[in-house]
């Protein structure tokens, strides 16, 4: 092969969050050359307090529209794209009948299975699963295979195969079911020390081992584009389909975190704050969750702040309307003006608090109603709109320091350096204010779409790109900026997390009496 027709040559990464579904082609370099982006939302299921139904026809229409429009933009032949791979959220689940049509979806934040949560609680069957998997039964697949046994029998009854949404995307591309070791423990199914399928935990939901798909090493080839798939995605039918995993641990491969001990923040719809472990540390207090990293031998132990990026698209939309107007005369990211707005007022938001993602307690993960505290209403002009964008960036700061915390409570380490990523990293204030909270130096990569690389580079692996998964997260994660802490901010960012962790708390006892409803709560609290 010329070393021209090396460089003509492409992968796709697939990625189906929680949020939004993209399409995104990558050089054999690294360098992103094209994107398309949808956002979907999930709707609940009438009667069931807390559920949400992942739409698999509909999602994946946004996907096809996804992909051609990916290759519209990068303005190349589809053959040119020399294979696929695919990641997703975590813990969303899709199953199939005999004939592998989809019976039933849900994303990562179903919480429809309380009573089936509460259940395995009280029997002490959740610490069970907790101390094999790794994971808590809040949003995993034990407690809602029990509520599908118990309100959908049929259903129940006609699972043949499972597979977790990264699984589903790789199934509508090739036909063929398979996982990952960083997909498949998200399931809460796993045994998390052999990083396989746990037949006790499949005995303890009462099914059979057969409907659990093979796992397969990320970057592994597992089948090719079908016909019909080619027809839907313009697609060349037969190019490679690869073996991609989950969206977090992809994350950190597309930063270069491959190596045990390191710190991330992966910023999107959640923000992830991870280590990677070379074993599988549980959480003794059963706060935060350990599953299997995208490299064989490797942990990855992670406390999630709940819809931290969300809040922010939330306030964009609800709030921000003139910014939204001006972003598109100006042709620019309207966050971006959102951050020159915020970056007026001082650390502490002039006195206002964010109240939104809670600390990560797996046993009882339940947040405080969101809103914002403590406005000065003689004020207008230093007591606003500027301030709470601010404060929703310092809410999401207290949880990155309270997180960190936890885990060098667990691991005895202290980061020297935090690499920072995701769609929160793209702007100048959030990835300081971060910095100036913890403490450490920020490291921002180039690419923000982490995630995407990191699959992108699952793909290449299968192509022949490269030699390993490790080699190619070194060699090309690129540094666009490093922020430095200023030590008097520092300071006394450490007195408002203080502050507002008890604000916090005392905000949700306001829930826990009843009088206001939480922004989300886990099954089973």
């Amino acid at each position: 092969m010329s070393s021209e027709d090396s460089t003509n040559q492409f992968v796709m990464a697939i990625d189906a969050g929680t949020g939004s579904c993209r399409a995104v082609i990558f050089d054999r370099e690294g360098n992103q050359i094209s994107i398309s982006q949808h956002e979907w939302s999930h709707k609940p299921l009438e009667g069931y307090p807390m559920s949400q139904v992942f739409d698999t026809e509909t999602n994946w229409k946004l996907i096809c529209l996804c992909i051609r429009n990916s290759i519209e933009k990068a303005g190349i032949e589809s053959s040119r794209i020399k294979a696929v791979s695919a990641t997703s959220m975590r813990e969303g689940m899709v199953l199939y009948d005999e004939s592998g049509r989809e019976i039933w979806a849900c994303p990562n934040v179903d919480s429809r299975a309380r009573d089936e949560s509460a259940s395995l609680v009280k029997s002490g069957n959740a610490e069970k699963i907790y101390f094999v998997s790794g994971d808590w039964v809040s949003i995993t697949s034990p407690a809602r295979f029990l509520w599908i046994r118990k309100h959908e029998p049929e259903v129940f009854r006609k699972i043949a195969k499972m597979g977790m949404l990264a699984d589903w995307i790789v199934y509508k591309l090739s036909g063929e079911f398979f996982t990952d070791p960083s997909i498949g423990s998200s399931s809460g199914m796993f045994d998390l020390k052999r990083r396989t399928w746990s037949p006790e935990i499949i005995e303890l939901v009462g099914l059979k081992q057969e409907i659990f798909p093979p796992i397969m090493p990320s970057g592994t080839v597992v089948g090719s584009i079908t016909k019909k798939a080619s027809a839907d995605l313009h697609l060349l039918e037969g190019t490679s389909v690869v073996v991609g995993g989950a969206d977090t641990q992809l994350g950190l491969t597309g930063i270069g975190i491959s190596k045990p001990g390191e710190v991330a923040i992966l910023g999107g719809t959640f923000w992830q704050h991870t280590i990677l472990l070379d074993q599988p540390i549980i959480d003794p207090e059963i706060r935060l969750r350990t599953v299997c990293g995208t490299i064989e031998g490797q942990w990855m132990l992670e406390g999630i702040g709940f819809y931290c990026g969300l809040s922010m698209r939330w306030f964009r939309d609800a709030f921000c309307q003139s910014e939204k107007e001006e972003a598109k005369k100006l042709g620019v990211d309207v966050y971006e003006l959102m951050e020159n707005e915020a970056s007026l007022v001082p650390p502490g938001s002039n006195g206002v608090f964010g109240i939104f993602s809670n600390l990560m307690n797996s046993k009882r993960w339940r947040h405080a109603s969101p809103g914002f505290l403590q406005y000065d209403i003689g004020s207008p002009e230093t007591s606003g709109k500027k301030e709470s964008i601010r404060a929703i960036e310092e809410a999401a700061g207290y949880v990155s320091m309270g997180h960190l915390k936890i885990i060098e409570s667990i691991t005895k380490s202290k980061p020297k350096q935090i690499t920072f990523a995701g769609g929160g990293s793209k702007g100048f204030l959030w990835p300081q204010i971060i910095c100036d909270i913890i403490g450490v130096p920020v490291k921002v990569p180039v690419i923000k779409e982490s995630t995407s690389l990191g699959t992108a580079i699952c793909a290449g692996v299968g192509a022949g790109f490269y030699k390993s998964i490790e080699a190619a997260s070194a060699s090309l994660m690129k540094d666009e900026r490093i922020f430095e802490p200023k030590t008097k901010v520092h300071e006394e960012y450490g007195n408002l997390y203080e502050k507002w962790l008890k604000v916090y708390n005392d905000n949700l006892k306001l829930v826990d009496d009843g009088l206001l409803k939480p922004m989300w709560e886990a099954a089973g609290v």
